[in-house]
Order: C-alpha cells, then sequence, then structure tokens
C-alpha cells in the first residue's frame, strides 16, 4: 500500500464522536462569562447619581468665578 492508502484506513478505523457535543463546553463557558461581566457591569448602573449632592457641594466649593460653575470649565 502506498501512504496515502495507508493513511486513508486509519482515518476510517478511528472513532471520532460527536463533534458538536465535544465543542458545545466551549459556547457555555463563553455564555456564562459574558453573564458574570453582563452582572459585573450591571452593579455599577447609577453610580455617579449615587454621591451627586457631594460633587455639588465640592464644586461650589472649589469654584471662585461664578460664570464657570457650570459646565466643565471650558
Amino acid at each position: 500500500m502506498t501512504l496515502a492508502t495507508t493513511l486513508l484506513a486509519a482515518a476510517e478505523e478511528a472513532q471520532h464522536g460527536n463533534v458538536a457535543m465535544e465543542t458545545i463546553i466551549f459556547g457555555i463557558v463563553a455564555v456564562a462569562i459574558f453573564a458574570a461581566l453582563g452582572l459585573v457591569t450591571f452593579s455599577y448602573r447609577d453610580v455617579a447619581n449615587r454621591h451627586a449632592g457631594k460633587a455639588q457641594a465640592f464644586a461650589e466649593s472649589r469654584s471662585t468665578d461664578l460664570d464657570h460653575r457650570a459646565g466643565h470649565g471650558h
């Protein structure tokens, strides 16, 4: 036999399982990681508004010019 026929015969004899079932775990892991990161992102919602009173008091105490109290200083 030639090398090609020997390789083909060996490939036919090998038992390959269901490849889709073997790789489904990668999708499950990806979805789990995505969900965990989504929960972390969701936990930071409305953080800026949580301390609005403190931020406003700090901004007013640091500002000396009445025209520049609002906005970002431009």
